[in-house]
């Protein structure tokens, strides 16, 4: 393609015209499509000039891109996306004296947050999606964010701006003019000396005006503020390549008080009063969006205002809170100052991750963006948020409603059928007369998010058709040829067209798993992601997703970006190939399966699923790699060593160097990686050789699962298992013939394999499932997969999800069938890592208490080892295994005290903690026996 050649020649940063690259930017955070040509990602402002160049020659559209969770379609088009989170993201000053930061478009909120607070300092506007939105998206879309009460809009916080427009000419924009050429400036000072009568009277005053083009700030009487009427513009005006920003000092404490009411309205009509008392946020929703776990943390009420105080200290702050609390007494249910950091972020993070979470309704259905943000007067909320209801009602659709209720700003989710042309056509009826209603309460069809393809088209209702013009004219003069986002705010599409749901197919995709909460429909699993993109969250945390894209920066190994990929596949239009695509592939190919995605996604997309899916379609009746049949049979392998009794033989053949060659290129494996020995008394065998096996403690009897790393590779856990165990006075069953949860098949997507494994478990495991014994399994993935994988790829054997249910992880055995057991004392500090499945599928609640019982102080690091199984020992893995290892788990287990106990449940961690930094590390059983014996 002509223009793809020419750009690679113009331009130094990177040129992607392939597939899989316009299939990641074919949508954003919203319910809409739209196939670009091109993805260019420029290193610099040159870059952009030198880009835009080739475009305009071209006739070319152009599409300024962030972290892509615009959730009205704006970041979507079908020119070049201009993708600036690659190269154009670094700060390029901070001066703190002077309250100013100047940054690229690309750099990411939380980044410039942690650099300000270095000094002392933030900046004030914070999306829920601060960890990984963009400043130049912010700036689009003119974001705002919990804390606009106190420190406004983006718009509010923007000292100038450079710009280059489509046309080519750069621009610094800033009160009183800045730098704009004549040819630009004098026209645009034209158009606002015609207009002034309708500038001044056209626009509702509230604080969350977001709709439309902020033209009123180039009145005389606002300064003539062209940053600021540029902010929000959604890059239909310019190219933003730096912009200057105001940074402010947060108070030094803060608590929260969480205010309970009976409901949404009268948590609503509270707001507007709270406002009196400066708190740096107001923020409501109600409890159809608040789980059980999060509701013991909230007081009484049917609905919550989320109220932040700031002080001087803790004491200032707390006792600002404390009569905040008093002074709303009337009308609240209940109340409560949370002053403790911990739980305080623990319910940010509930009321954050809510643009997710509300895309199911309590039912599981689905619901989606579209009516996310309208902004009405504070004081006309509750009035508002009533009659909003009752329209939802009048049209049979149901919506989870939330947000920034100090703003009078409101998001919600609503359960739109976009699938069919019914629910289309409702859907756009709806949207009418909903812009008309929020118009009728002084409201902006946008309080946050802008207006994009989803409401554009209904800007007339809120502005008239004059005004809506003059935006129009205004467009024209910065952008003659209209090809900066077309379709966008100025001439937009209806909005009923481009939606991203129009191309899946129709009827659900035949499938190997179950897919029991999506209704066994594999694009309705695939659509779960919604492109809000917390697994692109770089930051050390409590998070485990998305470790691949930790290790690699590229959205094609981010969860979201391989559901992308996945929805293209379904839609056939840019990647073609269906299941055999290699663009998928691809994607998949560096996914460690850890399903941190499962419990750390909003909206529980489980990629590890989806990738056995994919793997299990495109090898069907085609040649696996080698590493499918060495580490996907792994059961298989170390059972014929142990019926052979050739462990010793092939350790020492591991340990000669040709031969370990050898064998990793026959079997697909790492060079880099050592080959691990193999037991010689594999745990069953020494089961079987305890004369006082058959004298069991008279407690509860358990069987003790021995999964094949337990078993084969590393039994020292499983015999530490049974002295825990027995001494805690519970009985021990070991299954006398083999058993296996299937996972290696699994992994690597041999689906055929994993279900006659997993049948004939259930067959061996069938007295212990009519018995209901607990089964305690040592080995995380293994327990994982058998309370997961097992029932959802036999959903049609009740034995199955029986079996599924009596799964305990060791911890969670000693805590539910021996309470009153009291664990040998070891008082020593811990480090090491909670195992990424533990964390996502199990939960480590058991175990955090059982450390504790025994005096191991500390908490284990998130995330992922790297290892996964066969993923780090896959040829051409070694690097990202290394990189997901240095992420988290080895620096934290280098910073420990000397004398800490490193604990990994799960063998790969403690294979890789041995390979790539020589630590020793133990199961918790382990550690315990040995305290036990001595």
């Amino acid at each position: 393609m002509e223009l793809a050649a020419e750009l690679r020649r113009s331009v130094r940063g990177d040129v992607e015209f392939d597939a899989a690259s316009r299939a990641l930017m074919t949508m954003d955070a919203s319910n809409y499509r739209r196939v670009p040509v091109g993805v260019v990602a420029p290193r610099d402002a040159e870059d952009v000039a030198a880009a835009l160049a080739v475009c305009r020659a071209h006739g070319t559209p152009v599409v300024p891109r962030g972290g892509g969770t615009s959730i009205a379609g704006q970041a979507t088009g079908t020119g070049v996306v201009l993708d600036f989170t690659r190269h154009m993201n670094r700060i390029a000053s901070l001066e703190p004296e002077a309250g100013r930061a100047v940054v690229q478009p690309g750099v990411v909120l939380d980044d410039l947050r942690r650099a300000a607070a270095r000094h002392g300092l933030t900046f004030g506007p914070d999306p829920s999606t601060h960890s990984r939105c963009t400043i130049g998206g912010m700036v689009g879309n003119n974001s705002c964010g919990s804390h606009s009460v106190a420190w406004g809009t983006t718009a509010d916080n923007v000292r100038a701006l450079d710009v280059l427009t489509y046309g080519g000419e750069r621009v610094r924009l800033a009160p009183g003019g800045g730098d704009v050429p004549a040819a630009l400036r004098d026209p645009v000072r034209a158009l606002v000396r015609e207009e002034l009568a309708r500038l001044r009277t056209g626009f509702p005053e509230l604080p969350r005006r977001i709709s439309g083009y902020a033209l009123d700030e180039l009145l005389p009487e606002k300064g003539e503020n062209w940053a600021r009427a540029f902010t929000g513009s959604e890059g239909t005006l310019g190219v933003l390549t730096e912009a200057t920003l105001t940074l402010v000092e947060p108070p030094a404490a803060r608590v929260l008080a969480v205010l309970g009411y009976p409901d949404e309205t009268a948590a609503a009509e509270a707001a507007p009063q709270l406002l009196r008392f400066g708190p740096l946020t107001v923020e409501g929703m109600a409890d159809d969006l608040v789980s059980d776990a999060a509701r013991l943390l909230l007081p009484r009420g049917g609905a919550w205002l989320f109220v932040e105080v700031g002080g001087a200290d803790p004491a200032a702050a707390g006792s600002a809170a404390d009569e905040l609390c008093r002074a709303a007494a009337d009308g609240v249910t209940d109340s409560t100052v949370l002053t403790e950091s911990a739980a305080q972020r623990a319910l940010w993070r509930v009321r954050e991750d809510a643009s997710g979470t509300a895309t199911r309704m309590p039912d599981g259905s689905e619901a989606w963006p579209g009516w996310e943000d309208c902004a009405v007067p504070p004081v006309r909320l509750g009035a508002y948020l009533r009659d909003f209801r009752a329209l939802m009602a009048e049209h049979g659709l149901r919506g989870l409603p939330y947000g920034h209720f100090g703003d009078g700003c409101i998001h919600v989710r609503i359960d739109f059928d976009l699938l069919s042309r019914d629910g289309v056509a409702r859907f756009r009826r709806f949207s009418t007369e909903l812009a008309q209603l929020v118009v009728a309460h002084g409201g902006s069809l946008s309080g946050e998010h802008g207006d994009g393809l989803a409401r554009a088209e209904l800007l007339s209702a809120m502005y008239g058709p004059e005004l809506v013009g003059v935006f129009g004219r205004f467009k024209d003069l910065w952008d003659p040829a209209g090809m900066l986002n077309p379709d966008i705010l100025v001439r937009p599409a209806r909005l009923d067209e481009n939606l991203r749901f129009a191309v899946l197919p129709k009827e659900p995709v035949a499938t190997e798993y179950a897919y029991p909460h999506d209704g066994g429909d594999f694009s309705a699993a695939v659509r779960r992601c919604v492109g809000v993109a917390k697994c692109r969250d770089t930051a050390a945390g409590p998070n485990v997703m998305c470790p691949s894209f930790r290790a690699t920066g590229e959205e094609r190994h981010s969860t979201r970006g391989r559901a992308r990929l996945l929805h293209e596949m379904l839609a056939g239009e840019v990647v073609t190939e269906g299941w055999r695509s290699p663009e998928v592939l691809e994607a998949l190919d560096l996914c460690l399966s850890c399903k941190g995605c499962r419990s750390d996604c909003p909206v529980g997309v489980d990629m590890a699923t989806y990738k056995a899916e994919f793997l299990h379609h495109h090898y069907k009746g085609r040649r696996r790699p080698a590493a499918h049949h060495s580490m996907g049979g792994l059961p298989r392998w170390l059972r014929l060593a142990d019926v052979s009794r050739a462990a010793p033989v092939l350790n020492a053949a591991a340990s000669v160097t040709p031969l370990a060659a050898l064998a990793k290129r026959l079997g697909g494996i790492a060079p880099e990686r050592a080959i691990p020995p193999l037991a010689p008394v594999p745990f069953t065998r020494w089961w079987r050789a305890q004369p006082d096996r058959h004298r069991q403690p008279e407690g509860r009897r358990v069987v003790l699962w021995p999964d094949t790393f337990t078993n084969y590779l590393s039994p020292e856990a499983g015999s530490a298992a049974v002295a825990v165990l027995n001494a805690a006075g519970l009985g021990i069953a070991v299954p006398p013939r083999q058993v296996c949860c299937g996972l290696t098949y699994v992994s690597t997507g041999q689906l055929d394999r994993a279900r006659a494994t997993m049948r004939r478990t259930l067959d061996r495991m069938e007295p212990a499932i009519r018995a209901e014994l607990p089964v305690t399994v040592l080995e995380p993935p293994c327990a994982a997969a058998l309370r997961t994988d097992l029932p959802e790829l036999l959903p049609d054997d009740p034995r199955a999800r029986r079996l599924a249910r009596l799964v305990r992880t060791f911890a969670e055995t000693i805590e539910l069938y021996a309470p009153d057991w009291e664990p040998p004392r070891v008082d020593r500090p811990v480090t090491g890592q909670t195992h990424c499945h533990q964390h996502a599928v199990l939960g480590d609640a058991a175990e955090r208490r059982l450390r504790e019982r025994a005096g191991l102080d500390g908490d284990l690091a998130a995330g992922c080892c790297g290892l996964a199984g066969n993923f780090g020992f896959e040829k051409g893995h070694f690097e990202v295994s290394k990189a997901c290892a240095e992420d988290v788990l080895l620096p934290a287990v280098r910073a420990a005290d000397p004398s800490a106990v490193v604990l990994a449940d799960g063998y790969s961690c403690r294979t890789q903690l041995s390979q790539l930094a020589d630590v020793r590390s133990r199961h918790l059983a382990e550690v315990l026996a040995e305290r036990l014996q001595s």
